[in-house]
């Protein structure tokens, strides 16, 4: 049977080379070549053959479409993130920083899928047999009966899967995968590319749901081209400081359930075990009520949880610092632009850091009432309240906007036992609702009104 050829193809004008060039011979362009694979001659060997029959052009309304079966991996906080579950024939990425916990997790889940009745398969790249089996042992996940396959090649990989047929397949990593069919090094753009687009169509054609962990670069972002994101049908990412024990995943695509879906774990001794009141770990404890500190609702995917807010104000120099850890530094400087305009609160000869609590990062604009009022707090050495909450959107000209589902956020806040909220008067409840007994709201139109309400407080 006659091997795939490699080529070198240009990103500019797509003209072929048979060798790599410095110049493009086509269009003259500099480093444009890629290394690819020519298509075969012989028809068998047509990578690019359709996964399924060509069928006729229908109407969507005439689709039978149903709702996919989902498989709980055993771990309610991972499920969140996925969706539910694991999905037939899925694809899912995951990536995040070393050491952050990748393995450790997937390594969990395979165990309690496994253990459930579904056949599974734990690919290692970076590891040896052994080392999965001390890892596990130390997870205390003794008598484990999950699959193991040290292997790095793809074509071996591909035939495994092929025999095996396991339900759930997880491949660690995806950088270290290589195809014979590539003469480039595992983990470089050309490989990581192929690898992934042969791994995916095994999926849809056997129906094994694949999870690619993935590496990450400096910058945080996943190692490789921006095409391996496209093709697959999750992508999750694993964030976290290596000195806390609390980690969170975040799903930014979903093709089988909602973006933004945020899961808390925390590692153990004995792995990572989920969090069911991540607000705990975004609240510090307190003794009594000190300047500059604020609570707000946040919404992360469908999950309303509470963090809170510290700000700092100091005496600066001629050029005051601001800086802000969790929060969009961009915006606090508009922020303290609005306070002295329409609140008559100046701070621009003062040093200001604003934090958000517990390592979260909060990137939706609701949290810009809570950060001003934590700022005047600490500027004028004064508390909140005790149980006290705020959210809600401040425009440019001092108006305070509504937040997106506030109602769903007090109910999170009053079940939690917080008794006083500043919000969006759009965001005010219906009257008599007893979800929010015990929880004192006062609605306000501007930004000048929230500081005269915590005034009289």
């Amino acid at each position: 049977m006659a091997k795939d050829k490699t080529q070198y193809t240009c990103n500019e004008c797509g003209g072929s080379s048979p060798k790599w060039l410095g110049k493009c011979p086509h269009c003259n362009a500099w480093n444009t070549l890629i290394e690819s694979v020519a298509e075969s001659t012989a028809p068998a060997k047509n990578r690019f053959a359709s996964l399924a029959k060509t069928a006729e052009v229908t109407t969507l309304a005439d689709i039978d479409a149903t709702d996919v079966q989902r498989t709980p991996t055993g771990h309610d906080e991972l499920d969140r993130v996925l969706g539910g579950g694991i999905v037939e024939g899925g694809v899912v990425l995951i990536g995040g920083d070393p050491g952050i916990g990748k393995s450790t997790l997937l390594l969990q889940a395979l165990d309690s899928l496994q253990r459930s009745g579904q056949k599974t398969l734990y690919v290692t790249g970076e590891e040896s047999g052994a080392q999965v089996a001390l890892r596990s042992r130390r997870l205390g996940l003794d008598g484990s009966q999950v699959s193991v396959l040290a292997e790095i090649q793809l074509e071996k990989i591909l035939a495994t899967l092929d025999h095996v047929r396991p339900a759930i397949a997880v491949i660690d990593s995806i950088q270290t995968v290589y195809s014979e069919q590539l003469t480039s090094a595992p983990g470089s753009v050309a490989q990581v590319r192929e690898c992934a687009a042969h791994l995916t169509r095994a999926a849809k054609a056997s129906g094994t749901a694949i999870v690619l962990v993935g590496h990450v670069t400096k910058e945080g972002a996943l190692a490789g081209p921006r095409v391996l994101e496209h093709m697959v049908d999750t992508v999750l990412y694993f964030e976290g400081d290596t000195h806390s024990s609390f980690r969170l995943i975040r799903a930014i695509k979903n093709r089988f359930g909602a973006v933004n879906e945020i899961g808390v774990f925390a590692m153990t001794e004995r792995g990572l075990k989920g969090v069911s009141n991540p607000s705990a770990i975004f609240l510090s404890q307190h003794s009594e009520p000190v300047p500059g500190s604020c609570v707000m609702v946040t919404l992360e995917g469908t999950r309303p949880m509470l963090v809170e807010i510290q700000a700092l104000v100091d005496s600066g120099g001629p050029s005051p610092r601001r800086l802000s850890v969790g929060l969009d530094r961009d915006r606090l400087a508009m922020l303290l632009a609005v306070l002295h305009r329409h609140a008559g609160v100046a701070c621009m000869d003062q040093d200001v850091f604003v934090n958000a609590v517990g390592g979260v990062r909060i990137s939706e604009p609701a949290a810009d009432l809570a950060v001003m009022l934590a700022i005047t707090s600490s500027l004028r050495g004064k508390p909140l309240p005790k149980g006290f909450i705020a959210f809600g959107e401040v425009g440019l000209a001092g108006e305070v906007r509504p937040a997106p589902r506030g109602q769903e956020r007090l109910k999170e806040a009053a079940k939690l036992g917080f008794s006083v909220a500043v919000v969006p008067k759009a965001n005010l409840p219906k009257k008599n609702d007893k979800a929010f007994e015990g929880l004192t709201i006062h609605p306000v139109e501007r930004i000048d009104e929230a500081m005269d309400v915590v005034r009289g407080l």
